[in-house]
C-alpha cells in the first residue's frame, strides 16, 4: 500500500506545475478533481476533455513519478432539479469515458446532501443515477467508487451496503474513509464503527482515504493525519486483511509541513501494521 494525496491540497494550478509539486512532495499517486485542482482549462462544465488533453495531463504526472489513482467527481447525484442532476451525470460520464486515457481505473463520488432531509424519492432518483452511471462504467471498464459520508444520503456503511445490493453491477465499489463515518455520537465507539464498515463493505473496497478526527468542545473536527485520535492501527490492519495494496489517499493536510508530517505518520502506521491481521 502507498500513500497518495488529494491533488487540490496543493492549490488550483496549471496541471504541469501541479504535477511537479506533487512529485517533489514525494507522493506516488493522486486523486485528481479536475475542476478543483486544475486552473486551466476550465473544467467546471462538461466537454473540455479530449484524448490529447487527458494524455498530456497523465504524462505530466507520469514524468514526476506520479500516477492518477482516482478521478474525483463529487457532484450531487440526486439533485431535485432534473436539469442540474443531468448536467452532473454528464460530467461524471465524461470522466468515466476518459479515465482509461488517464490510466485511471476509478471515478469516485460522495452522492450529495439535502438540508431539509431525504425522501424515498431521493433514494430512487439516486439509484437511477447510479444505474445509469454503472452502465457507462461497464462499457469503458472503469470502476465507480462511492464514498459514504456523514450527512449524505449514503452516509454510513449500512446505506452504502443497501445501495450496492440494489445495483446489479460489479463495476461499483467503495472508497472507504473511516473519518467520514464518525460523529460526536459514535466517536467513542470508533473501533466498532470501523470493524462494522469492513465487515459490510470490505470485499468491495477499491480505494481509501486518510484524514484524522478529534472531539473539541463537544464537536467533531477534521485534522491532518497524525494530529487526531482516529485508530489508524485498527484501520490499516483491517485494510491489509481485506484489501492489501489498496491505494490510500491523504486528506486534510493543507500545508507542505502538514503533508510531510502526515505522510511520515501514515507510512509509519503502514509499516507497523503490514504483518498484522
Amino acid at each position: 500500500m502507498s500513500i497518495g494525496v488529494l491533488a487540490h491540497l496543493f492549490g488550483r494550478l496549471p496541471y504541469q506545475q501541479l504535477a511537479e509539486q506533487v512529485g517533489q512532495a514525494g507522493f506516488s499517486h493522486v486523486q485528481l478533481a479536475l475542476w478543483k485542482a486544475v486552473e486551466s482549462p476550465d473544467f467546471s462544465s462538461p466537454g473540455k476533455l479530449s484524448p490529447g488533453l487527458a494524455r498530456n495531463i497523465r504524462d505530466s504526472f507520469k514524468e514526476q513519478g506520479v500516477s492518477i489513482s482516482v478521478l474525483a467527481c463529487y457532484l450531487h447525484l440526486f439533485d431535485r432539479d432534473k436539469h442540474k442532476r443531468q448536467r452532473n451525470i454528464e460530467r461524471f460520464k465524461e470522466l468515466i469515458r476518459y479515465a482509461p486515457v488517464f490510466d485511471c481505473h476509478i471515478v469516485a463520488a460522495e452522492v450529495g446532501k439535502m438540508p431539509d432531509g431525504f425522501t424515498d424519492e431521493d433514494w430512487e432518483t439516486l439509484q437511477g443515477s447510479l444505474q445509469e452511471l454503472t452502465e457507462t462504467a461497464e462499457r469503458w471498464g472503469v470502476f465507480i467508487g462511492i464514498e459514504p459520508a456523514n450527512d449524505h444520503l449514503i452516509g454510513d456503511a449500512e446505506t452504502l451496503d443497501r445501495m450496492l445490493n440494489q445495483l446489479s453491477s460489479d463495476k461499483i465499489g467503495v472508497v472507504l474513509d473511516p473519518g467520514n463515518l464518525l460523529n460526536e455520537n459514535n466517536f467513542n465507539r470508533q473501533q466498532e464503527v470501523i470493524k462494522h464498515a469492513f465487515n459490510l463493505l470490505g470485499k468491495r473496497v477499491i480505494a481509501c482515504h486518510a484524514k484524522d478526527r478529534i472531539i473539541r468542545e463537544g464537536k467533531i473536527v477534521t485534522v491532518p493525519p497524525g494530529q487526531g485520535q482516529l485508530d489508524y492501527q485498527l484501520y490499516f490492519r483491517l485494510l491489509n486483511k481485506w484489501k492489501p495494496e489498496t491505494d490510500i489517499i491523504m486528506e486534510a493536510a493543507n500545508t507542505p509541513e502538514e503533508r510531510l508530517a502526515s505522510k511520515t505518520f501514515l507510512n509509519k502506521m503502514l509499516e507497523k501494521t503490514k504483518h498484522s491481521t
